[in-house]
Order: C-alpha cells, then sequence, then structure tokens
C-alpha cells in the first residue's frame, strides 16, 4: 500500500524557465511546463519556485500556492498506455517526480521536510489546455481531470537549499484527513454532498483559488436542493 512510509522517494527533480511550447488560437503559447530533470546536487527553493524554474502566466499559473507540484510516478505506465505514448519524469510537468505515495495517500495540510526546506500539500491540480500542447493531445485535459490522477502542488513555508536525490521525510499529517484525492471530487459538479463540501472547502490549509471553486459548487449544490 502505498503511503505507509514517512519518507517520499524522489524519482527525479524537474525545471524549465518558459518558452514557447505550440500555439492556440494562432497565438504562440509560453509556459514552463516543459520541464527537464536536473541533474546538480542540490538548489534553492524560495517561496514561489526551486531555481531554474519559472511560469509565463503569473495570473492563472504560480505563486504561493503552486510553488512546487509533485506527481506520482506510480501513474506514468497507466498514461503510457492511455495516450500511446512512451512517458517518464516530468511527463505533466511536474517539479517533483515520486514514488510511493498518491492522492489517496496524501492529505491536504500534510508537511514535508526535503533539505532546509519545509512543503505544505495544498490542493490538487486542475490543468489547463497548455497541458494538451505540452502532450500533443487536446483529450489529456478532460482525461486528466476525469481519471483523478491529478498531483498536487504544495507551498513552501521555509525556504531552503534543497538535495536533488532527497530525502523528502513527511513531517507531519494534517489531523483532518481530508485527501488530495477527496479534494478533486469536491470540484468535479454534482460529485459530493453539500455538508461534506462546506467541510473540504474550510480546511485552513486549503488554497484560496481551490476554495473559491469549492464555494461555487456549494452555491451551486444549494441551488439544486433548493430546486433551481
Amino acid at each position: 500500500m502505498s503511503g505507509t512510509s514517512a519518507e517520499v522517494a524522489l524519482v527525479s527533480v524537474n525545471v524549465a524557465f518558459p518558452s514557447v511550447i505550440g500555439h492556440h488560437g494562432g497565438e504562440e503559447v509560453r509556459s514552463g511546463i516543459d520541464k527537464r530533470p536536473v541533474s546538480v546536487a542540490s538548489l534553492m527553493l524560495d517561496n514561489l519556485n526551486l531555481e531554474g524554474d519559472g511560469q509565463a502566466d503569473l495570473e492563472v499559473h504560480g505563486g504561493v500556492d503552486k510553488a512546487v507540484y509533485a506527481y506520482p510516478s506510480e501513474h506514468l505506465g497507466w498514461w503510457s498506455a492511455e495516450l500511446g505514448q512512451d512517458l517518464g519524469p516530468a511527463a505533466f510537468g511536474e517539479n517533483l517526480t515520486v514514488a510511493g505515495w498518491l492522492e489517496g495517500d496524501v492529505c491536504i495540510g500534510d508537511r514535508w521536510s526535503w533539505g532546509e526546506a519545509v512543503l505544505e500539500v495544498c490542493q490538487p491540480r486542475w490543468p489547463c489546455f497548455k497541458l494538451g500542447i505540452h502532450r500533443g493531445d487536446d483529450g489529456v485535459v478532460a482525461a486528466f481531470r476525469r481519471s483523478g490522477r491529478t498531483g498536487w502542488y504544495l507551498r513552501v513555508l521555509q525556504p531552503g537549499m534543497v538535495p536533488v536525490a532527497g530525502p523528502v521525510e513527511v513531517l507531519s499529517r494534517h489531523p483532518e484527513g481530508v485527501t488530495v484525492a477527496e479534494c478533486h471530487v469536491a470540484a468535479v459538479p454534482g460529485a459530493m454532498a453539500i455538508e461534506r463540501l462546506v467541510e473540504v472547502a474550510g480546511l485552513e490549509p486549503l488554497a484560496e483559488e481551490w476554495r473559491h471553486t469549492l464555494a461555487r459548487r456549494i452555491v451551486a449544490a444549494a441551488r439544486d436542493q433548493a430546486g433551481g
């Protein structure tokens, strides 16, 4: 069973500065999604980025609640078959390709210790059209959301130098126990009872952006309960 170890295995650490990844609506699309594994021994992690990493559209991507993106390597075989592509680390633009922990194991508010840095899990990923451009498949965005194989974002509570080879230790588990998987389900329209939606939305470590998404789901669910 995943998530039984107090250590998160680092398969790869990946970074990229923004570059042109394709075109959309006749316009060039720039993104930092085309990440590559790094080979240096350590990197500086600040409140917004790993050293050598960046985002093109800071209104949508990046920020303190999207400082680091982790994705389970266990999903890559499934996606390789689903997309007909040979996928490896950084396939979905993640900073950390990890092993041993899945969305059903990791909880919102869990804290990780990585070198000098301390990170906190704060939201699942809900990708935009740029993932489709990156993977050369427009259908991957919807498939990603349906699958629940989302990975998760972490905010940086304490910046510092981080070792590329790890280790990453699970410093603490959040007592509420709301997993990344359940948080993702909460964002799917009509997938969760309004009472539980309210509880998940009130989780203190949850990213503000995700909280706003759930607030809209709560309003819609209340309207449905009232008969429209």
